[in-house]
């Protein structure tokens, strides 16, 4: 199952080297590139507010499948797209897929765990989702860099593991026993139990700072390279995207013995400086500062996260989580899909280089206030390890 997720997650991770190329090719604007991105993380926000629960009541592997082959779907919109606008259409099948597949997957790597390894399960289902998307922009990337018809083969490629992925789910083992309420649980519930709602609120920037660093590695920074430096080689954005995840899949996995609000407070200064940094790029040109960028905001990005859900799951019940996660979801998915339509909306009056920088600006702003939010909690709080 984790298998899977990773790569539905490889597949949404592929177009960050490849729509630049679509760009080129075809001659339309910078800003259909960011309403691309904006609208892949709004469909996947949707995805994960209405069937979030859907898998409780109807079993793990049905929307496992249909998971699949929503993305397998995606996939060959992708492989035999005509225009710009075909692009799109699949980018909001793709996030309508990863949004189906999120929960389920989650819950049921979970599941089949040996008992002794649900801990390691729990981890695995976390870390797959960002680790997918630093596989995906690196594996585009890298064809895209030594292969003439990189599109097609990119999306052929995935076609073809989507479908075997696809029957491949067909014999895993179900892990949940249908139950009735499966109409009911469509009803998006949303909802920060009392006793996380304090912490709730102090990370909220904290939250947003991540999702904006994703939204600016996974989307704007192929094009800035392009745009600032001349960079149109695929594997510079590609590689940007891969540091940026790889590291926060790698702090992820590392940060296990560090105490949840030090992992808050030390990844949104990390992600407030690696902001800093880009913007510093962009003003002096120096291509070193994107790649100190994407190494500080991978890694604060990775422990933000960490810290968010490791200090909030214990204080809430079990059947409460799924309410929480909602919430925190509604925030990260709002955060990346808004603030990329407006970097889209801004480029056409401005610049490539003034919108970037007005980005970095608004991120390096909201992780600092995640930084002071969070320790300001610790202050008020005195409770160790949250």
């Amino acid at each position: 199952m984790s298998t899977a997720m990773v790569l539905i997650l490889v597949a949404a991770g592929s177009p960050t080297p490849l729509l630049p190329i679509y760009e080129r090719e075809w001659g339309f604007a910078p800003w259909m590139l960011t309403l691309a991105f904006g609208v892949y993380a709004i469909a996947l926000l949707v995805t994960i507010l209405v069937i979030g629960s859907l898998s409780d009541h109807i079993g793990r592997r049905p929307l496992m499948i249909a998971a699949l082959g929503g993305d397998l779907l995606a996939m060959l919109v992708f492989l035999f797209a005509p225009s710009v606008g075909w692009l799109i259409v699949a980018r909001v099948i793709q996030g309508l897929a990863t949004g189906a597949a999120s929960s389920a997957v989650s819950a049921a790597v979970v599941e089949l765990a040996p008992e002794r390894h649900k801990k390691l399960g729990a981890q695995v289902a976390g870390m797959a989702p960002i680790a997918g998307l630093a596989i995906g922009a690196l594996f585009a990337g890298l064809i895209a860099q030594f292969v003439a018809d990189a599109t097609f083969t990119v999306w052929l490629v995935l076609v073809l593991a989507m479908a075997l992925g696809t029957v491949f789910t067909l014999f895993v083992p179900e892990t949940s026993a249908p139950k009735p309420g499966a109409v009911a649980s469509l009803v998006p519930r949303i909802s920060v139990p009392g006793p996380v709602r304090g912490l709730f609120a102090a990370t909220l920037a904290g939250t947003v700072a991540t999702f904006l660093t994703m939204a600016l590695f996974l989307g704007l920074v192929p094009i800035v390279l392009a745009a600032v430096f001349g960079l149109v080689s695929p594997i510079a954005g590609a590689l940007a995207a891969f540091v940026t995840f790889g590291l926060g899949t790698l702090v992820s996995a590392s940060a296990g013995a560090v105490p949840p609000h030090r992992l808050r407070l030390l990844g949104s200064v990390a992600m407030a400086v690696g902001a800093i940094l880009f913007i510093g790029a962009i003003a002096t040109e120096a291509l070193a500062l994107v790649w100190a960028a994407a190494v500080l905001g991978g890694a604060g990005m990775g422990a933000s996260f960490t810290g968010t859900t490791r200090g909030l799951v214990p204080g809430v019940k079990p059947h409460e989580r799924a309410g929480l996660f909602a919430a925190v979801y509604l925030v990260a998915y709002l955060s990346m899909g808004v603030s990329s339509i407006v970097a889209g909306l801004v480029v056409g009056p401005v610049s490539v280089r003034t919108m970037a920088a007005g980005f970095g600006v608004v991120t390096a702003i909201v992780a600092l206030a995640g930084a002071l939010s969070s320790a300001g909690h610790r202050r008020r709080s005195r409770q160790p390890h949250r």
